[in-house]
């Protein structure tokens, strides 16, 4: 079995195009983190979309603001992992430990074909319910509230989303191998970030079969025919099954239906919390606040449970997107920093096994207050500046301090500086 991740098997990983002989592990332990090895690619094809985009329509894919939210979105979806192992493996580990009923070969091609489809399907029900589960669609709609649609949206993560999605595996733990559904659990999500683009149109008899970007593009629309539609993975033949498909017609308009307006990362997450929060003791009866939680977002009393088709609200093609007016020097300064921030990220990733817990915690702390400063600088908020003096003296200090470090050493003073 091949061990090693070269760069040509790392791009296939994108395209879920590693057959099982280059993709089936004994251990755990033996899995590569396919995710992290992206990163790179990740990069690529960001550049090689914008390069696309500027040729056949002379603009570019996305806004530096909300592909800046997209990337911070992304990061702080991930940092729970610095910390400790995913919940997704620890819960389907334990269930396998206890409770299996059987044992599937884990280097057969007929295991690592049952576990593409059992984790896609598994993503089709989780993926439906977050749409019709107030409590659900509270984390999932941040994934959803970009008003782009481009490569930066599909790294466009809730912090929240994988600590409910964890139950909907479970029943493959009974028989299917921890080491074959880690990989599979990474392909799954690593396919899904190429088909967030409006560059490839149509694959013609594909789009039978698999999710693509044209089926994508639906799911993300917020035009009253695509509304919960289309929620595959991988596959598009659960929606075809199960009549939530629907293939794209109209010119889709991205984004939620009632729009947040914000590139604060920490907002994003808690506003729909709060939002839940607030209905839930403004709602009378006890049983009409259990729906607020378990019904859908569109819910309200005297309501069907995914709430009135009629009432969402109509595209008129006029929509303004959210853009807060911003110098262009701010802008570059925001990038410049960004780009600071996810050095330190990657440095951070590569280094955690060798550093304390508070270091870690602290790198964390550091991270989380950058990401929330470029958010509000992005909407030109007027207490942004101040906070960004003050994160830039906290660096200097941690950095001076030896508390954070960059991958390239050589960078140090500019950094300072």
């Amino acid at each position: 079995r091949a061990r090693s991740t070269a760069p040509g098997q790392q791009l296939r990983a994108l395209f879920y195009v590693l057959p099982p002989g280059e993709s089936s592990f004994r251990t755990v332990e033996e899995v590569p983190d396919y995710v992290e090895k992206s990163i790179p690619f990740f990069i690529a094809f960001l550049v090689l979309e914008f390069a696309v985009t500027w040729v056949q329509k002379r603009k570019l894919s996305g806004r530096i603001n909300d592909g800046i939210s997209s990337l911070s979105l992304g990061i702080l979806s991930r940092l729970p992992d610095v910390l400790f192992r995913s919940v997704e493996l620890i819960s389907y580990i334990y269930v396998w430990n206890n409770y299996r009923l059987f044992e599937l070969p884990w280097d057969s091609q007929w295991t690592w074909y049952l576990t593409l489809l059992g984790v896609d399907f598994a993503y089709y029900c989780f993926h439906r319910l977050s749409h019709e589960v107030n409590i659900l669609w509270a984390a999932h709609q941040i994934h959803h509230s970009s008003e782009d649609y481009n490569l930066f949206t599909a790294l466009r993560q809730s912090v929240l989303q994988k600590y409910t999605s964890w139950i909907f595996n479970l029943p493959m733990a009974l028989f299917i191998p921890p080491s074959v559904f880690a990989v599979h659990l990474q392909f799954n999500l690593l396919y899904q970030f190429w088909i967030h683009t409006e560059v490839i149109t149509n694959l013609g008899p594909l789009e039978w079969i698999l999710n693509t970007p044209s089926h994508h593009r639906v799911h993300h629309g917020r035009n009253p025919y695509c509304i919960d539609k289309n929620y595959g993975g991988t596959l598009i033949i659960w929606d075809r099954i199960f009549g939530t498909f629907e293939a794209e017609d109209e010119k889709v308009v991205y984004g939620l239906t009632h729009p947040v307006n914000s590139f604060d990362p920490i907002m994003l997450q808690l506003r729909p919390l709060a939002h839940i929060w607030n209905t839930f003791w403004a709602t009378p009866g006890f049983f009409n606040k259990l729906s607020v939680i378990f019904k859908g977002p569109g819910w309200g009393p005297g309501k069907p449970r995914l709430g009135l088709p009629e009432e969402i609200p109509e595209v008129t093609g006029k929509e303004v997107l959210f853009n807060p007016a911003v110098p262009g020097y701010l802008n570059c300064y925001a990038v410049v920093h960004f780009v600071v921030i996810l050095d330190l990220y990657t440095e951070l990733l590569g280094a955690v096994t060798m550093l304390s817990q508070g270091t870690i915690l602290l790198r964390i702390a550091f991270i989380i207050l950058s990401l929330t400063s470029f958010g509000l600088l992005m909407e030109n908020k007027p207490k942004a500046r101040i906070l960004e003096i003050i994160r830039c003296l906290v660096f200097v200090a941690v950095y001076k301090l030896g508390y954070v470090r960059s991958q390239f050493s050589s960078l140090g003073y500019a950094y300072e500086v």
